[in-house]
């Protein structure tokens, strides 16, 4: 204990719900305390606690990210109404993931964890496929209304000035469902940038697809908006770097993506990003096997666990049942800030080690020790034995006990 590194400023800490939160704990228990005298502003972002302050804790972490600089997030519930029920709340609360993008004004960059001996459902798949999310407007910060009679639907935009825009939505002829969203130049623009600035350091091609065809002004502003951005700012940076950038349908990125070799950035405005990083990361391998940071355009990172917060395995848990449940986008979560941090804070130190709990965790799962999830795809499967999570974050922390003490 006496050698732990010492860190100069603190990470925000937003701890989460259910499994995740369980395992969020034993990852800094066995992980990283041992080894970093840990600096942390902790906000409690469990789902109980979200609601008691009406979301206010979670405006707040946001907050402290930008004063900080970095933070790491547990998975955290998005409130329903069956989950308003079995937690017992007070309030219907939105997205915690939404409320801090929309903050910190980031896009949320996602990328398999790769395994070697966990080989990719799609056979051609042997470069990670990166995935740029769009966090702002869409769907995720809408207004829905549900109607129970006839009437006429209209999108009604009133100016500074007072000039009143109306455009009919629908004639409904009776009861439905009408759903508003926006998004807004900047933010698209800061997306485009935050995109093009990733492709130009990871030195892979930059691939965006939206339905300009149908949505031929909303989807059709992104279209332009890429396009200006990447012509006025970065087309000779990608020349030199040797590398592409093209916009094509949504369709057909799909359909190019399940015939590539992988290897390349696939920036998707923001419900594409939410479904096709789900997508990805299930066929590299897992949920779990999947690295994500918001970057914000002023420079500001939030590293988190892509997934869910594991319900099922949860309540396994509260019954005293042992669960497999893959902790390695929790380890990522922290590697990355404490690295992040490191770097910031010229810790040369805290980066190495952050190097070295991730290779720790890969090579554990490399060695044939591995979660439940990931035992079916492994190859060579004779080799492969499956532990509970506990005894996985062990395996780990072995590693790293052994690698840090050469």
């Amino acid at each position: 204990m006496a050698n732990r590194i010492i860190m100069k400023t603190p990470l925000v800490e937003m701890d989460g719900d259910e499994m995740t939160r369980v395992l969020w704990q034993v990852v800094k228990d066995r992980l990283i305390l041992p080894f970093v005298d840990l600096k942390t502003e902790y906000y409690d972002l469990g789902i109980k606690h979200r609601d008691n302050t009406k979301d206010q804790v979670t405006y707040d972490s946001a907050q402290a990210t930008i004063k900080y600089g970095v933070a790491v997030k547990c998975a955290t519930i998005t409130t329903t109404p069956d989950r308003m029920k079995e937690y017992d709340l007070k309030h219907l609360l939105p997205s915690p993931n939404g409320i801090i993008r929309g903050v910190l004004d980031g896009t949320v960059f996602r990328k398999p964890i790769f395994a070697k001996n966990i080989k990719p459902s799609v056979p051609a798949w042997v470069k990670p496929i990166h995935i740029g999310r769009h966090a702002y407007g869409d769907i995720y910060k809408n207004s829905e209304l549900q109607v129970s009679e006839p009437g006429l639907a209209e999108l009604v935009f009133t100016s500074k000035d007072g000039k009143v825009t109306k455009k009919t939505i629908m004639d409904m002829p009776g009861a439905g469902v009408i759903c508003g969203i926006h998004n807004l130049d900047a933010s698209i623009k800061s997306f485009a940038r935050a995109c093009f600035l990733y492709s130009l350091s990871e030195h892979v091609d930059c691939w965006f697809g939206a339905k300009d065809t149908i949505s031929k002004i909303y989807h059709g502003r992104f279209r332009d908006i890429f396009n200006e951005v990447f012509n006025e700012e970065f087309k000779e940076a990608f020349e030199k770097a040797g590398l592409v950038y093209f916009y094509t349908l949504i369709d057909d990125i799909v359909a190019r993506v399940m015939k590539s070799n992988g290897g390349m950035l696939w920036a998707c405005m923001n419900y594409d990003g939410d479904v096709m990083s789900d997508m990805i990361s299930s066929a590299f391998a897992s949920l779990a096997m999947m690295s994500s940071v918001l970057v914000s355009p002023n420079g500001l990172f939030e590293y988190e666990a892509a997934h869910g917060t594991v319900q099922r395995h949860y309540y396994k848990h509260l019954k005293g049942e042992v669960t497999s449940t893959n902790p390695m986008a929790l380890i990522f979560a922290w590697s990355g800030a404490l690295r992040k941090r490191g770097e910031l804070d010229n810790i040369q130190s805290l980066c190495n080690f952050a190097d070295k709990l991730e290779a720790a965790s890969l090579g554990t799962v490399e060695s044939g020790l591995m979660t439940g999830d990931l035992v079916r795809l492994a190859d060579p499967v004779p080799t492969v034995k499956c532990l509970n999570s506990n005894e996985f974050i062990d395996a780990v922390a072995q590693r790293l006990s052994d690698t840090l003490a050469v």
